[in-house]
């Protein structure tokens, strides 16, 4: 078996080496930093999580839960680390993310099979099988290589990080532990508002002022991790349907629901800090500490890290990519992750999953495998590869993206109808990997 590059060490990189590894293919896999980092890095780690801790919902009746249940059927590195990582998050799996991303590093790095090489990549290299897994903020080298040997331009759009907080700098007598209608543990910590506070709230997010004026104006964000200021301009009530909805939440205090609620959830397994669930946000790091601190409980809040936006870019997949990830012009390269155009921790792991597995079997001299797309993991590739709107733009994965069933359901039996014939068809493709 022929060997195979890798180019990138984030979720998808990490993913792709792993599943090739356990083909029995040798790896190649490089990643530049700490010689040159970016942006929204702050560490050497692989597979460092730079927005949230949160890998979103665990229940199948919602497509990501599905999409992580079929990565562990086929033993993921990185749902196995981000259950050894895991911290209390009600029906969803966050993680300590620098636990996760030590155990992410470690795994790679003791793997007989993977040589881990710490140096930057400007040029597209000649080696093929490759996997190009550089993320939403690939060098400006490499993106000039790959926009050569595509031809296409980028697309792009902005993408922010939410606030952390130092759990001791929080008004405990001002918020109360929930989890929204009760599931699972009482894992959040809810600040409450009152219609007064709401207004006075609002009033100063939607004046305040942020860092790059001319992305605002542009309004290129994605739509699935708008920045809080942003949504906030779309109309008064729009937090309130948001991020800050208060359903399913009921003070202690008065016995009733809150007009709204700020919700912080643990970001680390000691829980001394706690993110602003849904805070992502461009606001200049002095406005941030003056309007986040209007929250009741964060008057005196100590922010460990503010805020911060950075730029994303991926492919018009549906110009360039197969549903194999294979491009169209190149099949021997494979790509994933974030630049194809999936969006989300989970589903960049995911495409990271498939391209591994396509990899190893180009390295073997085989036909690559396109997922079923009845699957969750088929379903993000044939969107990236046939999605038919005129304006292409990253996609989490959702119900909406699978192949209506043959027959029509009340919405709760459709959805399990889905995510039984989802899990079937991706045991039956796992089962004829070799």
């Amino acid at each position: 078996m022929g060997s195979i590059f890798i180019i990138g060490g984030g979720l998808a990189g990490c993913e792709a080496a792993w599943q090739a590894s356990r083909l029995g293919a040798e790896v190649t896999l490089y990643e530049m930093r700490p010689l040159k980092t970016t942006p929204a890095h702050h560490t050497d780690l692989l597979a460092e999580l730079v927005c949230s801790n949160s890998l979103r919902a665990t229940s199948l009746s919602n497509a990501v839960g599905l999409l992580k249940e079929e990565m562990k059927m086929a033993d993921s590195l990185i749902m196995q680390c981000a259950e050894k990582s895991a911290v209390p998050a009600g029906g969803a799996l966050a993680v300590d993310r620098t636990h996760f991303a030590e155990l992410m590093t470690e795994s790679i790095s003791e793997n007989p099979r993977i040589k881990l090489l710490r140096e930057e990549v400007v040029q597209i290299p000649e080696h093929r099988p490759l996997i190009i897994a550089t993320g939403p903020l690939s060098s400006d080298a490499l993106s000039g290589s790959l926009a050569s040997l595509t031809g296409e331009e980028y697309l792009s759009f902005y993408d922010a990080v939410a606030p952390l907080v130092s759990v001791d700098s929080i008004n405990t007598k001002l918020v109360f532990r929930q989890s929204r209608y009760d599931k699972g543990a009482a894992d959040y910590l809810n600040a409450p508002l009152n219609e007064e506070e709401y207004k006075l709230f609002w009033e100063n997010l939607v004046s305040a002022e942020v860092n790059d004026p001319k992305a605002f104006e542009r309004g290129l964000f994605f739509e699935g991790c708008l920045p809080v200021e942003v949504m906030a301009r779309r109309g008064f009530d729009t937090l309130r349907y948001g991020p800050l909805k208060p359903v399913g939440l009921i003070d202690p205090r008065t016995g009733k629901e809150p007009y709204a609620v700020v919700q912080l959830r643990q970001d680390d397994t000691l829980g001394t800090t706690y993110n602003l669930v849904g805070f992502q946000t461009q606001l200049k790091w002095s406005e941030q500490k003056r309007v986040f601190r209007m929250i009741p409980g964060l008057d005196n809040a100590e922010f460990l890290r503010f805020g911060v936006m950075h730029k994303n870019t991926f492919l018009n997949g549906p110009m360039l990519l197969q549903p194999t990830l294979q491009m169209k012009r190149a099949p021997e390269i494979i790509c994933a992750g974030q630049i194809t155009g999936v969006e989300g921790y989970v589903e960049s792991a995911a495409s990271g999953l498939i391209a591994g597995i396509n990899s190893a079997y180009l390295a073997q001299g085989k036909e690559p495998l396109i997922p079923p797309q009845e699957s969750a993991h088929g379903a993000l590739c044939w969107y990236v590869a046939t999605s038919v709107s005129l304006d292409f733009q990253p996609m989490n994965v959702n119900f909406g993206l699978f192949p209506p069933l043959s027959k029509k359901l009340p919405k709760r039996h459709r959805i399990k109808a889905i995510a039984d014939r989802a899990l079937s068809s991706w045991s039956q493709f796992i089962a004829k990997l070799e």
